[in-house]
């Protein structure tokens, strides 16, 4: 077994990926990935290390992430446009030998490379990359079902951001739960549009790993843009578009995409958030795409629930995939009644081993004989199908992307003009939710929003940043002094 093998069995011809109206095929894309594993070995690349990757949706990370799998080490997907200090705190936590970065990670790549562990610095299209592509091909290393495959960073189910260890097994487990959909059955001539950023589990596991396993098209997009997008649909006819609520947010007000770009569509998908209705609907309206929900998380790999096949109302992600187990319960743990909130816990083949090297995280999210406890509230009706009525209670949701609001807080307290900070999630009818910070003033300081949005800037990926700041003189707190974050919203 090795997740790797999903690229091996299709036609040498058959094209695998199309980045800039490129197309690489299959064969051309085993090739590149088989040199790859010999180019990262003889760089001392063993199995079980840890390679960081922080590139776009293009055909170096695709290599370089397969190379990395097939090789037996572990894959570790990083946001390329997150700031420096974010990527090397990164790419120490998880103990990263080697690093394959874009060229317009290079300055951030510089500071990574004080990280202890790391000791190879790759940037694409350099010599170097070259130089590994250039290597004798070596065949994929064998790995057992438990054994890690990708570690990816996630707000997760037990507080700030850690990393997720997902193996071999749980990544195909849910590869193999999603194809047991009758519309995800591969057909001649399907496409795919990869625009979801593949350091996130969605883009990486739905989209990438689904359009590789099942011989589809997948047509890169670096960079969401509305109307760009949309045109990527209409000239490669794409057949299965998945998105995050705020793309199709966009999507459905543009006004220079075509009622008709979507023609061609056969499968609609939403994840990572609630999809408003009104977004659904325009959808509907003004596209003919019927967009079925779903939900998951990077801990279960990630889908859960999918409304595709089955008369979900709307509102509804659906039911459960085929092999996945999910409970409903009380705040005793006991099955909540039905039409009764509870919270979500998950077991099955797709749910992962626990957080990188913190086992009392592990321990919280995990119970003993195997279920997840996801912090997400919802609801079950008499056709089972779940309604998503809450989540963690701190957790911000930012175009599909986990947002902690202590995480924030930390970074707002160290400007010398903040004595305190809370951050909560307020909704946007671009993002679904953005986050909104209320920040106390030293004594005598005067605080400028543009300079905190500038400093948090430095030190945050973007979409983490707060967009709004109020000033305010104290935070609302309770009788332990801790801050009252339902007061804010």
């Amino acid at each position: 077994m090795n997740l790797a093998t999903i690229a091996e069995p299709h036609p040498e011809e058959a094209v695998a990926l199309v980045v800039d109206d490129v197309e690489t095929t299959f064969g051309e894309l085993r090739a590149l990935v088989a040199a790859a594993r010999r180019g990262l070995a003889g760089l001392g690349v063993e199995p079980g290390d840890r390679v960081a990757v922080a590139c776009g949706n293009d055909v170096t990370f695709v290599v370089a992430h397969l190379a990395a799998v097939g090789l037996g080490a572990v894959t570790v997907p990083l946001n390329p446009l997150a700031p420096a200090p974010a990527l090397a705190h990164e790419i120490e936590v998880t103990g990263a030998v080697l690093l394959v970065a874009d060229p317009a990670v290079a300055e951030a790549a510089m500071e990574c490379r004080r990280c202890p562990d790391l000791r190879t610095v790759v940037i694409g299209g350099s010599p170097e990359w070259d130089d590994l592509l250039a290597a004798e091909p070596v065949p994929i290393v064998p790995r057992e079902s438990d054994d890690l495959a990708v570690l990816l960073f996630t707000s997760g189910t037990a507080g700030a951001p850690r990393p997720a260890m997902l193996t071999h097994g749980n990544l195909l487990s849910n590869l193999a739960q999603i194809s047991s959909l009758e519309n995800r059955r591969p057909r001649v001539g399907d496409v795919s549009l990869g625009v979801l950023p593949l350091f996130h589990v969605f883009g990486l596991n739905v989209v990438l790993h689904l359009g590789l396993q099942t011989g589809t098209k997948v047509v890169l997009c670096d960079r969401f843009d509305a109307e760009e997008a949309a045109r990527l649909v209409v000239r490669h006819r794409v057949t299965h578009v998945a998105g995050a609520p705020a793309m199709w947010a966009a999507w459905a007000r543009a006004v220079d995409v075509a009622d008709d770009a979507f023609v061609t569509v056969r499968v609609a998908t939403s994840g990572a958030a609630k999809l408003p209705l009104d977004v659904a609907e325009a959808c509907l309206e003004r596209f003919g795409l019927d967009i079925a929900e779903g939900y998951g998380l990077t801990e279960t790999s990630p889908v859960v629930t999918s409304s595709t096949e089955v008369e979900s109302p709307a509102g509804s992600v659906g039911v459960p995939l085929a092999g996945v187990e999910i409970r409903i319960v009380d705040v005793d743990g006991e099955p909540a009644l039905q039409h009764d909130p509870g919270e979500i816990w998950v077991r099955g083949p797709n749910v992962f081993v626990g957080y990188w090297n913190d086992p009392e995280a592990t321990a919280r999210a995990l119970t003993p004989d195997g279920w997840l406890r996801t912090g997400d509230m919802a609801v079950v009706d008499e056709d089972g199908n779940i309604f998503l009525v809450d989540r963690a209670k701190e957790l911000v949701i930012v175009s599909g992307f986990n947002v902690f609001p202590g995480e924030v807080e930390d970074v707002l307290v160290e400007h010398p003009a903040v004595e305190a900070a809370a951050v909560v999630g307020v909704p946007d009818d671009a993002t679904g939710e953005a986050v909104k910070a209320w920040v106390v003033p030293t004594i005598g300081a005067e605080l400028d929003p543009a300079e905190l949005r500038e400093f948090c800037r430095d030190h945050l990926a973007r979409y983490k940043c707060p967009s709004e700041f109020a000033v305010v003189d104290q935070l609302p707190v309770g009788m332990t002094g801790k801050v009252l974050r339902r007061v804010l919203r």
